[in-house]
């Protein structure tokens, strides 16, 4: 007897506009001895709203397809549940798939969740907003919102777009005052960027921005002090060659939980590439192991 699984993909990633995707990732799953319910959900509230009826109606599996959005989209809904996610990576970057070792090929990916097992990774929260790769402030946020906007307005691919922001945002350079309550000690700084990571990120070599583990159970928080803007480069030469945790303006700290303050009662946010703008303070969290994730053996 086949094993029901729902599988919710993001409509708008890779080929969820096909029209013939459904029958083929059917096919897919079925080879396996699936019987997969799929939704092509055309926003993130559809694909909450499918992933929360799934878990009502007693699913044991849940299966997300697309970028790293719409794998945080589903697991808000899993994170703190007893219900296996299995992934299949559909989007661009794909950070959360590589680091767990997902494969990308769709074909592996399935194969995966049929014969990987299941471990338990952590998941950060801020505001009571999950992500599981990063959050961050200042420039990257701008960025983001400004690359949305040439893409709506002007009709832009997503990465010229994203190319005409970020030479926008470094030629604004805009600093951002925030104190950082970490580890019983606070910190003030002014700075262009805060960085938060789901445990700790490779700071140097070509792994740069990768993660040896997921399980953890700490943030990492990474904060530039006044940098210019060649400061920057000179930081992104320092990553490469392996000194920038040497660095005396350059802040890397572990905790289970931070809180970020500064004078603006609202503040853009990113996590996972996603933007919302959320009151201050901002509370860190880390919700150790909230997710199972079905990963290679």
């Amino acid at each position: 007897m086949a094993i029901p699984v729902t599988v919710i993909v993001n409509a708008g990633a890779g080929l969820g506009y096909c029209a013939d995707f459904s029958q083929q990732l059917r096919a897919r799953f079925a080879a396996h001895g699936y019987d997969p319910a799929i939704t092509l959900a055309q926003s993130g509230a559809e694909m909450i709203a499918a992933a929360q009826a799934a878990v009502a109606a007693g699913a044991r599996l849940v299966v997300a397809g697309g970028g790293d959005g719409t794998i945080n989209a589903v697991a808000s809904v899993l994170a703190g549940t007893d219900v296996a996610y299995g992934v299949l990576p559909l989007g661009t970057l794909n950070h959360f798939a590589k680091d767990l070792g997902i494969p990308l090929d769709l074909d592996l990916a399935v194969a995966n969740i049929a014969t990987g097992g299941h471990a338990r990774v952590d998941v950060g929260e801020v505001n009571g907003r999950i992500f599981l790769n990063n959050s961050s402030l200042g420039l990257y946020p701008d960025i983001v919102r400004d690359r949305e906007r040439q893409q709506s307005r002007l009709g832009r691919g997503k990465w010229l777009a994203f190319a005409w922001a970020a030479l926008s945002a470094l030629r604004r350079y805009p600093f951002l005052s925030v104190r950082l309550r970490v580890n019983g000690e606070e910190h003030a700084r002014r700075t262009p960027f805060v960085f938060i990571g789901n445990n700790a990120y490779r700071m140097q070599g070509l792994n740069i921005g990768a993660r040896a583990r997921l399980d953890g159970g700490m943030l990492s928080l990474y904060v530039a002090q006044r940098p210019s803007r060649l400061g920057l480069v000179r930081l992104a030469w320092h990553a490469l060659t392996g000194t920038l945790a040497q660095q005396r303006d350059f802040d890397v700290l572990l905790a289970s939980e931070l809180v970020i303050d500064t004078h603006h009662r609202r503040l853009r946010v990113a996590t996972d590439g996603e933007v919302t703008v959320m009151q201050t303070p901002l509370s860190y969290r880390m919700r150790a192991g909230a997710l199972i994730v079905i990963v290679p053996k």
